[in-house]
């Protein structure tokens, strides 16, 4: 796990660049910098919508006596969303977009529920009570 986020690190930076670098070439400069910013204003909004959405369920469903397993994941999806869109980038935008948009984090949900179940089961993660 360790490897792969540390490969992350140092791809995505470079990544980010050579598509900022591509892009402003066709555009040119100016409209990255709003097009960056108007999507960094854009995913904050939407992330506080997702947000606030997904805390209305997480009550709702805590009033009816479940447990809001599913909107833990959505908002964990949110939160990582929203950071992804504060980085300045494309690439960047286009992941946090992906894990807000509920549609697009649908999938996203069902691969993170199943890392959680095998790490459970591996015994690398332990729920202590109280």
């Amino acid at each position: 796990m360790f490897k792969w986020l540390l490969l992350a690190i140092i791809l995505l930076p470079a990544i980010e660049i050579g598509v900022l670098i591509w892009i402003g070439g066709y555009i040119g400069p100016l409209w990255v910098i709003i097009l960056i910013g108007c999507t960094g204003i854009f995913g904050l909004f939407l992330a506080k919508k997702e947000g606030m959405d997904t805390i209305a369920r997480a009550k709702q469903a805590m009033q009816m006596g479940y447990s809001p397993h599913e909107e833990i994941i959505d908002g964990i999806c949110i939160l990582i969303g929203g950071l992804f869109l504060l980085t300045p980038g494309f690439v960047t935008d286009t992941i946090g977009f992906i894990l807000l948009l509920p549609p697009t984090r649908k999938p996203l949900k069902v691969i993170i529920r199943d890392m959680l179940n095998k790490i459970m089961q591996n015994g690398r993660f332990t729920l202590y009570r109280r």
